[in-house]
């Protein structure tokens, strides 16, 4: 199982929310070029990085600092938040993006993601941000009104490789992963699935290898001391 750090961006600074509420903000770390070279530095080999600011407008808003993250760290970077158009996508690649999540408009425009992923292969993943089972977009603010097995079911039949699902309820609360929302999924699955969303503990992620995950991406959990990254990626090696 691959162990993905992540960082999360408003305005060029790394941060939490909670439960995905922008009200709910926690900066964590003011240069986030230095906090992927502390990932490359404890062993990862990804880091997972979303622009918070772009998931709301559509925008590449942190592209610059995204950049550096990437050249800086030379960590393989996925890269998430607004990303709605081919250009977005370009731009990101060219940064030197290993791969491009889409969430929104993969929800919301299907034959754009059919496209995309006819361009750009396994170098596109979907996210599936769920809350109450289903799926929301636009920077968690809308619920699109399909549900999570649904979604997983309309990727895996369109040839999607790798999908990430993050339990909103979950994200930045330190309460736990939600194990039982990834067993079903798995069970209608036929993506890698990667586990996002409230984990917590080194136990956790050892439980989630053995559950069959592709991957989990850590956030809060690194920023508190909760996990440690060197040891996480050691027990999945």
């Amino acid at each position: 199982m691959v162990i993905l750090p992540a960082v999360d961006l408003i305005e060029g600074q790394a941060v939490r929310l909670y439960q995905g509420d922008y009200s709910q903000k926690t900066v964590f770390e003011n240069d986030p070029v230095s906090v992927a070279k502390r990932f490359a530095e404890a062993g990862a080999h990804y880091i997972h990085i979303v622009d918070l600011d772009g998931a709301r407008t559509g925008q590449t808003e942190n592209y610059d600092v995204i950049r550096r993250m990437i050249r800086s760290s030379g960590l393989k970077a996925e890269v998430g938040g607004g990303i709605r158009s081919f250009e977005s996508v370009d731009r990101y690649l060219d940064a030197g993006a290993e791969r491009i999540v889409l969430g929104t408009k993969a929800v919301t425009d299907p034959g754009f993601l059919q496209e995309a992923l006819e361009l750009y292969g396994d170098r596109i993943a979907v996210g599936a941000d769920l809350r109450d089972g289903n799926v929301a977009i636009r920077g968690w603010m809308e619920d699109s009104g399909e549900s999570g097995e649904e979604f997983c079911k309309r990727m895996s039949a369109v040839g999607l490789k790798t999908l990430i699902c993050t339990d909103i309820s979950r994200d930045g609360a330190m309460r736990g992963t939600n194990h039982q929302l990834y067993r079903q999924l798995m069970k209608v699955c036929a993506c890698d699935l990667i586990a996002s969303g409230g984990v917590s503990s080194l136990e956790e992620v050892i439980r989630l290898k053995n559950e069959g995950l592709a991957g989990a991406i850590l956030g809060k959990a690194l920023y508190t001391g909760a996990i440690d990254l060197k040891q996480a990626i050691e027990v999945c090696a």
